[in-house]
């Protein structure tokens, strides 16, 4: 179904690629945006054959088309492209018109060289970008009638590469405003593999294995020293200890938590750290006696404070040796660069979205750090969305549904005419 629309909304992430027709709730594929190669092959596995159930994904050699939020390597890109249009959406790219979502403050070298990949080599008719945060502007504004009113709102977006807060006033971005953190998903994973390979296993070369676990145990602590001292109790006691399995290549090909109810188990524990009460205690250790005793055969390796230190890194950059403001810092920085009139109405519709924000206590751990940097008159509030990873695409989805998306376009035949740079004053970039 293309919704009426033959609009491709094109969402081109650093970790994951969204792609769909305007006019669409949810898009067609979500797919990783990358290659693939496993050990001992020459066959290089593309976007969605890297989600194929008996796929074994331990050891791959990837290829990224995006590094640290910007497009490096058109090659890939246009692989990963052409395998989602073919055969994913089933579209020709000539009868169809593209909406792309480009990362802030992108170079124009970079620029051009997207709109050659997008005009010359895949041949789309016409062809208009956007920014994240305007879209998800766009989409929230459209389901909550306070930032509809308000018309402004500011977009924390988490991503693979990097964190940005963005201010967004009429579904523009203001860019002068925009903070960036050089932390996001990637470095996360990255962090995780260290401290797994200096623990337990090595793990340096097995990305999308570790990102899985990350995504699977990991939470955010509303009170990492209380946090700490629990992480230090003996494994019948330790409210974080859970096992992840790796694949062994012949019984399961995908990594899996061990055990679901024992990884979930912090969930229990009150706000402020301390033990849950004694009964509830006495039937967890009672419970984990019983259990059998891990398999030593079995290729695994256990989590404990590493659940919960790798997520403070957005929070706490400076604890880890980067000389970086937290998340809470870089919103009131953002915040703090537009006119005062904005300020109040800006801490009162603060959107996050990005694959990040998906930890558990996320959005209550980020208003606690918020509500000491804000003046008291200043109400916080927070707008976690629905599914943020998809939060662009959305927005992308229904700014290409409207009825005026063509003549916010550039054609093939004007870029061919003035050329990149002049096309693109279109855009306001």
């Amino acid at each position: 179904m293309t919704g009426g629309s033959g609009v491709v909304v094109l969402d081109n992430g650093g970790g994951l690629l969204k792609a769909g027709f305007g006019g669409d709730m949810n898009p067609t594929a979500v797919v990783p945006n990358c290659m693939a190669k496993p050990p001992g092959s020459k066959k290089w596995l593309v976007a969605d054959q890297l989600q194929a159930q008996d796929v074994d994904v331990t050891g791959m050699a990837l290829k990224r088309p995006i590094d640290r939020g910007y497009l490096i390597n058109t090659e890939v890109q246009r692989e990963v492209w052409e395998r989602v249009l073919r055969n994913l959406l089933q579209v020709d790219p000539t009868n169809s018109s593209l909406l792309l979502v480009e990362p802030q403050f992108n170079p124009p070298a970079l620029q051009h060289a997207t709109d050659e990949l997008v005009f010359e080599e895949l041949g789309f008719k016409s062809f208009c970008v956007a920014d994240a945060p305007s879209l998800v502007h766009l989409y929230e504004a459209s389901h909550q009638p306070s930032l509809f009113r308000a018309q402004c709102s500011l977009v924390v977006d988490c991503g693979f590469s990097f964190t940005h807060a963005s201010p967004v006033l009429q579904n523009f971005t203001l860019n002068y405003a925009v903070r960036r953190m050089d932390l996001g998903g990637k470095a996360l994973t990255n962090y995780l593999k260290e401290l797994v390979s200096y623990r337990s296993l090595n793990v340096m070369d097995e990305t999308l294995l570790i990102d899985d676990a990350k995504e699977k145990l990991c939470f955010v602590s509303l009170d990492v020293p209380g946090d700490l001292r629990l992480a230090r109790l003996s494994s019948k006691d330790n409210p974080f200890r859970c096992s992840y399995i790796l694949p062994d290549g012949i019984t399961y090909k995908k990594g899996f938590v061990k055990d679901l109810d024992e990884a979930r188990r912090y969930c229990s524990l009150p706000a402020n750290g301390e033990s849950a009460n004694n009964d509830s205690a006495e039937s967890d250790r009672s419970k984990f006696e019983d259990k059998k005793k891990p398999e030593l055969s079995q290729n695994e390796f256990v989590l404990t404070n590493e659940r919960f230190l790798v997520p403070e890194m957005l929070f706490h950059p400076i604890d880890l040796g980067m000389n970086q403001a937290g998340l809470a810092e870089c919103i009131v920085r953002a915040i703090q660069a537009c006119h005062p009139y904005l300020q109040p109405v800006l801490f009162e519709s603060i959107i996050v979205t990005g694959g990040s924000t998906l930890f558990p206590r996320f959005t209550e751990r980020l208003e606690k750090e918020l509500r000491p940097l804000v003046p008291d008159d200043y109400q916080v509030k927070i707008i976690a969305q629905e599914d943020p990873i998809l939060g662009a695409w959305r927005g992308g989805s229904l700014l290409a549904h409207r009825p005026d998306f063509e003549s916010m376009c550039i054609t093939k035949s004007e870029y061919e005419e003035m050329g990149s740079m002049r096309c693109r004053r279109r855009f306001f970039h």
